[in-house]
């Protein structure tokens, strides 16, 4: 007899809303997926979708609309201001969605996106990157009951993303993995921050007090001179250090010493990880999801709670500028 071969996955029809410097990665990976198919690219500025669809092979719009009927999932990259108008279409035909974060420039207005998403019953994945760095799901998974988290997300500036302010564009990250780690309501938050090149904050700090006695310290800044991205994480008797950069995991522990010491020895080891690019995780993560229809590892009402907590800050901040 002879051994019929496998039958072959049927590929994701796959599509991108925005081809600025984000959505071009967006399509590149989805070009080099093996089960999906990138049917097309859509940008109001046509010379780029054309010069995108050209490297992948696949069609240009100026209007995303037009890729409606030709698409199973899409990704939505396009500036926050649009996400509503961008995506209602797709969500009323029942498209799968990843939209990059933040969800909206308001969150009513992201209220209204999770509730299409929502009563629409598709996969919808909102893009918080670093859930997807391999060390921050080491981490996730080593890391019991914190006591005190302090990150740092600093870097130069960058003409990108500056229709938001720094918390929503960097901090927003951070307050995303933090909420994800501490498991506990939010009792308090102090923020103060300053604008320095744009009409919106530059650079920001807030700290975060929780209901079980946890603390979260954030520093964010686009203005800075070197790039420097970490946290460390605090808990009874362990310590935690993530270079979100290279990926890299330490965690110190207080071991007991031998019979007769006073105190317990602090012993460093680094987690064994293989650095993967987040991005190309997220997008595996999404066209997973969609293919076995489970929730995806940032859903809608996990970013919803994210920008709130974002808001939060961004209105503290302004009490202090008045």
């Amino acid at each position: 007899m002879t051994k019929s071969s496998p039958t072959p996955v049927e590929r994701l029809r796959v599509g991108v809303a925005g081809v600025g410097y984000l959505g071009r990665i967006h399509a590149k990976i989805y070009a080099q997926m093996p089960d999906v198919e990138l049917v097309g690219v859509a940008d109001v500025d046509e010379a780029a979708a054309r010069e995108v669809a050209a490297q992948h092979g696949c069609a240009a719009y100026r209007d995303a609309g037009d890729l409606l009927g030709k698409v199973d999932a899409v990704s939505i990259v396009v500036p926050t201001v649009f996400h509503r108008e961008v995506a209602a279409p797709f969500l009323a035909a029942g498209v799968h969605m990843l939209m990059e974060k933040p969800l909206a420039p308001t969150v009513a207005e992201a209220q209204v996106i999770v509730a299409q998403a929502e009563a629409a019953g598709v996969i919808f994945q909102v893009g918080h990157l670093e859930r997807f760095n391999a060390g921050i799901m080491a981490l996730s998974e080593h890391c019991r009951n914190p006591r005190f988290i302090e990150v740092h997300r600093l870097g130069p500036f960058v003409e990108r993303a500056t229709d938001v302010d720094v918390v929503t564009d960097l901090m927003i990250h951070d307050i995303d993995i933090v909420l994800s780690l501490v498991n506990s309501s939010i009792r308090s938050i102090a923020a103060n921050g300053a604008r320095v090149i744009t009409d919106h904050v530059d650079i920001a700090n807030a700290r975060i007090e929780f209901e079980n006695g946890a603390v979260a310290n954030f520093t964010a800044s686009r203005v800075s001179n070197k790039r420097l991205r970490r946290i460390r994480v605090f808990g009874d008797r362990h310590y935690y250090g993530l270079n979100y950069i290279d990926q890299t995991l330490e965690v110190t522990q207080a071991i007991p010493e031998e019979a007769g010491s006073k105190w317990p020895k602090l012993v460093t080891e680094t987690v064994n990880i293989t650095p993967r690019p987040p991005l190309d995780t997220e997008l595996r993560f999404f066209v997973d999801s969609v293919r076995s229809g489970t929730p995806p590892l940032v859903t809608g009402r996990v970013a919803l709670e994210a920008l709130r907590v974002a808001h939060q800050v961004q209105e503290n901040i302004s009490r202090c500028q008045t």
